[in-house]
């Protein structure tokens, strides 16, 4: 695939980043592409490797040897066909998957792995600056009426997929815009949003209904829309945030959810103007609870409004740079990341936990009691005596996670089954819930995860959705 000896004529070049002073001044994306050119090159050093075990590390299964091949070949067109067959949204892949994928790869045993999220995204932006992607409505209506409850990723590719197939679809959002985490709560410096505004201007044409303001369990009536809709499919994510509640001092002032400050620089971007008792970093001294991603953006975000202090806290230990990969290639090893935010002005530390949190004159937090832990198997989090310390904070932020779907309204009325961590059951072939007609994907179903495992779940739902509707085998791809 690609060139028979580019692996080992070229060495990787990923996309290079805008200078820090530079980036931290805006809010647009940083990331500079390759060129037609520099994207051949390392499509080029995709190997004949016989068993391409990037398929098995991709979650939608992309034909990425093919599409490698394609692009070495200069044949981007037709590299975007292939591309588009099992990836409904490869802009928004190609900026923020982890890629899984290029840990897969069999150059990463020895070697530095294919540049694959970059060949991926060069692919569908060059799509689109060609006017190759063009809308793909079905030759002929079914008649039947689908409502999908959650915009996210798993929810605009279940409905793309089955307005494809000739369905009536309404994709339906709590918001007052279609898009998700990827609309609120992704920073515009990873993804701008006339991303999300141009596939939702293809779905349109394709025959998709957007309905915002739209929370279903609260202003929207679920019975009324189960009753009316021939199939309901719920992606409406995970976004019960992980909480220390139960820490003393924990209903401080100054101590706010993630997804609570995110959303509103996002809307002040959009042109919003910003909301009364707006959570904003200037000038504060800022501790990130969590070490993932959701951390990193809290991170670039304080940084871009002019904190005076940022230091992120994360319970684990801090992990090796270099992990042996022959311990556990092909699957996803637990290396030393440093995000693009983290780089641009913050500390880290690992292995602290939060004891409390200690409060000011006003009543607002001051500080953070901490001390350092060590895991040990069997036992959990072993505080290490002696540890104990205050880092000085005015601003919390936490960024733990998230535990699962939020139950109130929409889950609790519809009474479906829940499985043991609280999620909404459902297979992974019928995706149908204890409900009649009732299905579930992505984050919903099975817990928080990446973004292209929600295209893969709202793709592959729309497949059994789809069998459901017409009582055949389907024809949409899974």
């Amino acid at each position: 695939m690609g060139k028979v000896t580019g692996f080992l004529e070229h060495g990787r070049s990923e996309r290079p980043y805008r200078p820090i002073e530079e980036r931290v001044r805006h809010w647009r994306e940083f990331v500079v592409p390759l060129g037609d050119e520099g994207t051949r090159e390392q499509a080029a050093r995709c190997m004949d490797c016989g068993i391409p075990f990037c398929h098995n590390g991709c979650p939608v299964n992309n034909q990425i040897p093919d599409w490698n091949d394609l692009v070495y070949r200069s044949d981007w067109r037709e590299a975007l066909v292939n591309l588009h067959s099992t990836n409904n949204f490869p802009e928004f892949t190609g900026r923020i998957c982890p890629a899984p994928c290029e840990e897969a790869c069999v150059l990463n045993i020895n070697d530095d792995a294919v540049a694959i999220k970059t060949i991926e995204c060069a692919i569908v932006d060059k799509g689109f600056e060609e006017g190759w992607v063009q809308p793909q409505p079905a030759a002929a209506r079914t008649g039947k009426r689908v409502a999908v409850v959650g915009s996210g990723p798993a929810g605009m590719a279940a409905a793309q997929q089955l307005a494809r197939a000739g369905h009536d679809v309404v994709l339906l959002e709590k918001e007052d815009r279609i898009g998700g985490l990827l609309r609120y709560g992704i920073p515009d410096f990873k993804m701008e949003k006339h991303l999300i505004d141009r596939r939702m201007a293809q779905m349109a044409a394709e025959g998709v209904t957007f309905r915002t303001d739209a929370h279903v369990g609260v202003n929207v009536d679920v019975e009324e829309l189960v009753a009316s809709h021939d199939a309901v499919v719920l992606t409406g994510g995970a976004e019960a945030p992980r909480d220390l509640a139960g820490t003393p001092g924990r209903d401080l002032d100054g101590i706010h959810f993630a997804m609570d400050f995110l959303p509103q620089q996002n809307r002040i971007n959009a042109g919003d103007p910003a909301p009364s008792g707006r959570i904003e970093a200037v000038g504060r001294k800022l501790v990130v609870i969590g070490g993932g991603d959701t951390g990193s953006d809290c991170i670039g975000t304080s940084t871009r409004q002019g904190a005076a202090r940022i230091v992120q806290l994360e319970i684990f230990d801090e992990p090796d740079e270099n992990p042996d990969l022959s311990l556990v290639w092909p699957y996803w090893p637990r290396r030393l990341r440093i995000s693009s935010s983290q780089k641009e002005g913050s500390e880290q530390r690992y292995e602290i936990e939060t004891t409390a949190f200690l409060a000011d004159s006003a009543g607002r937090v001051r500080a953070l009691a901490t001390r350092e832990v060590r895991f040990e198997p069997g036992k959990g989090f072993v505080p290490v005596p002696g540890s104990e310390d205050e880092i000085e904070a005015d601003l919390v932020l936490l960024a733990m996670g998230f535990s699962g779907p939020v139950r109130a309204g929409m889950i609790d009325t519809l009474g479906v089954a829940l499985d043991a961590r609280g999620n909404v059951e459902a297979d992974t072939e019928s995706y149908r819930t204890s409900r009649d007609k009732v299905f579930a994907a992505g984050d919903m179903r099975r817990g928080q995860s990446l973004v292209v495992w929600a295209i893969r779940e709202g793709r592959q739902c729309a497949h059994a959705v789809d069998a459901f509707l017409t009582g055949r085998p389907s024809e949409l791809p899974r």
